[in-house]
């Protein structure tokens, strides 16, 4: 049995897949570790590209990173399975069993060792608690999920091609108007735009419908108000309806309670606020309302020095009071001091704290437009940009997250495969 430190990692999202990249060649490589990831899902999907999943206009199985064939090229194992338990006292986490498609077992429950363990499990969207959410709305939670909206998508509008006396389009209703909801709404008018291009009969842009239904003032409050209208009047150019200071009273199959009125609607989705796993409050750790794992300065968990929590699952208090954001920027960073961290601790060294740098947000409203804020630290300004210079820094974003996970090079030739594939194949998915 290797006597080295081992180092569990319980999660390949953006924070996980990232950490596990850089302790494999930190440590992994050197022998100075044992590195294990350990996921659900035998696939990894930048979460921000899920609503791009779901309109069609991005392939998971070209996109998708195999933990498998990654984890033997940077120096870490991979592990399949679902964590459900974990013992401080042994340093034990716990497997639950592995099923397979048709839901037979393939192994039990499985107990592992560790002298480190990070929780890195992400989040999912918040119900808040209101009926017939998980039952009536699709969520984008995974590739998987995001999937399962592509299809019913496709299948709806193949419906609405071949009914002749449908005149009424498809309503589509996203409650939350962030990041996730706006962009999705584009894109679904993208969708049907291209679907119009591949042939499918009786399609026009009028064919759909979609309504945003917002809780606060606006939409996009991360972003500068300006900008916020800017991409709101992108999205009423398209059709789309938003309504904001509305509150979702309850979901029920294909109707919407919303204060005092009732919606009805084809598809909702629901995009509305984040929340870690449920589990994480059961298993005697710190954690808040929304069960994400308290954090001290150097990322470890509160009472737990061999235990650390990063990414959307964490809850870090910053200098201003104001929590670190459940945002891809923030994992990523969170990633890169937790490495140093458990290599330093390993060695007997003193740990650094974490601080976040905010370096704007960013969305894009599939090929209609694209605004954002780029923070300038050297300048100390605030550059408002839209139009391509705000496309080209939100591709930028997810050509970096490449980078970290695959180097330099490998990133390039992905780049290259990815002009080639699209002269060569639809720019929807179909399937």
């Amino acid at each position: 049995m290797s006597d080295i430190p081992k180092v569990m990692i319980i999660g390949g999202g953006a924070a996980g897949l990232q950490l596990a990249t850089r302790l494999g060649k930190k440590l992994g490589k050197p022998k100075l570790a044992e590195i294990t990831l350990i996921d659900t899902n035998r696939i990894h999907l930048w979460k921000p590209l899920l609503h791009e999943v779901a309109s069609g206009s991005l392939d998971t199985g070209r996109e998708a990173l195999s933990y498998r064939a990654h984890s033997a090229d940077h120096h870490y194992y991979f592990q399949l399975g679902e964590f459900c338990n974990i013992d401080h006292n042994k340093k034990q986490i716990e497997l639950a069993p592995l099923n397979d498609h048709h839901g037979k077992q393939v192994l039990p429950n499985r107990v592992l060792n560790y002298d480190y363990l990070v929780i890195a499990i992400g989040s999912r969207c918040n119900d808040f608690g209101i009926s017939g959410v998980r039952e009536h709305c699709f969520t984008m939670d995974s590739a998987l999920e995001a999937e399962d909206l592509h299809m019913t998508f496709l299948n709806r509008f193949l419906q609405f091609s071949e009914n002749i006396t449908q005149h009424e389009p498809v309503k589509v209703t996203i409650v939350g108007g962030g990041a996730t909801g706006v962009e999705l709404a584009a894109e679904l008018y993208a969708t049907v735009d291209r679907l119009e291009q591949y042939g499918v009969h009786r399609l026009h842009h009028n064919s759909l419908q979609v309504d945003i239904i917002e809780a606060t003032e606006r939409i996009l409050p991360v972003l500068p108000e300006a900008l916020a209208k800017k991409a709101q009047s992108t999205l009423e150019e398209l059709g789309v309806r938003i309504q904001t200071n509305r509150t979702v009273k309850g979901v029920n199959a294909n109707k919407l309670m919303i204060d005092d009125q009732e919606i009805s609607a084809d598809l909702i989705v629901w995009a509305a606020g984040v929340k870690a796993p449920k589990f994480l409050a059961d298993l005697d750790l710190p954690t808040n309302r929304i069960n994400q794992i308290e954090v001290k300065n150097n990322l470890q968990v509160v009472g737990h020095d061999q235990i650390y929590a990063i990414g959307d699952c964490a809850f870090l208090l910053q200098d201003n009071d104001c929590p670190v954001p459940a945002t891809a920027q923030a994992a990523h960073q969170m990633a890169k001091v937790c490495a140093d961290n458990i290599a330093a601790q390993i060695r007997g060294k003193e740990l650094n704290n974490f601080t976040y740098a905010d370096h704007g947000t960013l969305v894009a409203l599939s090929h209609f437009q694209a605004v954002g804020n780029l923070l300038d630290e050297l300048l100390k300004r605030n550059w408002l940009v839209e139009g391509k210079v705000a496309h080209l820094a939100y591709v930028s974003l997810y050509r970096r997250h490449q980078i970290a996970i695959h180097g330099y090079g490998k990133t390039l030739w992905l780049i290259l495969v990815n002009l080639l594939e699209k002269k060569v194949k639809p720019k929807l998915k179909l399937y």
